[in-house]
Formats: structure tokens, C-alpha cells, sequence
């Protein structure tokens, strides 16, 4: 005979999972309080790290049915909510997720829940890439310059440039012009490219 179980993660350890467990048997599931497994970990974490949802799960049969309040107690984002419904799925495990309306996410409609879910998660991905790639763009156009500033002032860079062609040494213009040797040696050969181009 099948066997119903709850999973229930709260973030913090200041909250408790009452709510979830209220949640879950005002929708008509009667779970035994030993098929209860209540989790205080962050969402941040995936569900295949997180003991208490390891422990839930390995304890499950074919058969076995597995309720949750909201899919997001079912891993940290949209891929990794699908993964561990295609994983219990995989395993005979029926999932019920109340936010969607109690729905069985292995069944043909939850299957189809689940895929707009990854296609709205990908969309909302693809959409943030693009928006940050549009913003360096513009970053750019401004003029904006990315990565660490450089360390010897075009000033500084002239100077050791003439110092390297009076025969100075890296390790002595380094620590002169309190910088790293690779600073100097990068404008040694930025110099002689310079030389090659005239």
C-alpha cells in the first residue's frame, strides 16, 4: 500500500515548518508524524545536499507518494526542481506540489507544468544574460573600463620604458616603481611590439 511523506524546509532556524505541516493536512493528506521529515537548510543548497531530504527520499518506495507545500522546497531553482521530480519520478515516487494545486508533478499534466517552468526558467536566464551583456556594452560605449585599474600611471609607464631601453633591469624598476615584475615585463614587451609595428 502506498505511503504518503512530507517534506518540509524552512531557511532559518529562528522558523518552524508548522505552517507547511498545517498546509498539508488542511488539503486532505494524513501523513504519520514519522513520515514527516522537516529540513532547516537554505534554498541556495540543491535538494541531492540536503540531509533531510536525502533521508525522506531514501526511505521511499515505488508507490510511495511525497507532498510539498511550494516546488521551491524541492530544490534552489527551476532545473534542479526538475531533476528531482524526474529523479522520483524515476524511482516510482508519485511528488504533490499544493501551490499548483495538489498536483502529481510525475503525471502527464504535472510533466507539462514542469516543462513551462524550465521554459519560463531558461527564458528568465537567457533574459539576464542578455540584459548584462547589453549593459557592459553600454558600460563601454561610455567609455567604462572593466578588470583592476592599472597598477604605473601612463606617466609611470613612460618612464619605465625609457628606463628598460637605458638598459635598467626588471627586478630594479619593480621595486623602484613599487610594482610586480610581470607589470614590467608587460610593458617591456608592449614596447617592443610598438618597435615591430614602426
Amino acid at each position: 500500500m502506498p505511503r504518503t511523506f512530507a517534506y518540509c524546509r524552512v531557511s532559518t532556524t529562528d522558523q518552524t515548518a508548522l505552517n507547511q505541516i498545517g498546509e498539508i493536512k488542511a488539503a486532505g493528506f494524513t501523513i504519520e508524524a514519522h513520515r514527516i521529515v522537516e529540513e532547516k537548510i537554505s534554498g541556495s543548497v540543491s535538494a541531492k545536499d540536503r540531509p533531510g531530504f536525502i533521508k525522506v527520499t531514501d526511505r521511499m518506495e515505488a508507490g510511495d507518494v511525497l507532498v510539498v507545500t511550494k516546488l521551491d522546497r524541492l530544490g534552489r531553482n527551476a532545473m534542479d526542481v526538475r531533476s528531482t521530480v524526474e529523479r522520483l519520478a524515476d524511482s516510482g515516487v508519485r511528488v504533490h506540489c499544493l501551490a499548483l494545486g495538489g498536483v502529481d508533478l510525475t503525471s502527464p499534466a504535472g510533466k507539462m507544468t514542469m516543462q513551462v517552468i524550465a521554459a519560463v526558467a531558461e527564458f528568465e536566464r537567457d533574459l539576464m544574460i542578455e540584459r548584462t551583456h547589453s549593459g557592459i556594452s553600454r558600460a563601454k560605449g561610455a567609455g567604462k573600463r572593466f578588470g583592476r585599474p592599472p597598477s604605473l600611471s601612463t606617466k609611470e609607464r613612460a618612464l619605465v620604458m625609457d628606463r628598460l631601453s637605458g638598459g635598467s633591469g626588471v627586478s630594479e624598476l619593480a621595486r623602484e616603481f613599487k610594482t610586480t615584475r610581470q607589470t614590467i615585463m608587460r610593458i617591456r614587451e608592449a614596447a617592443a611590439k610598438l618597435k615591430q609595428k614602426e
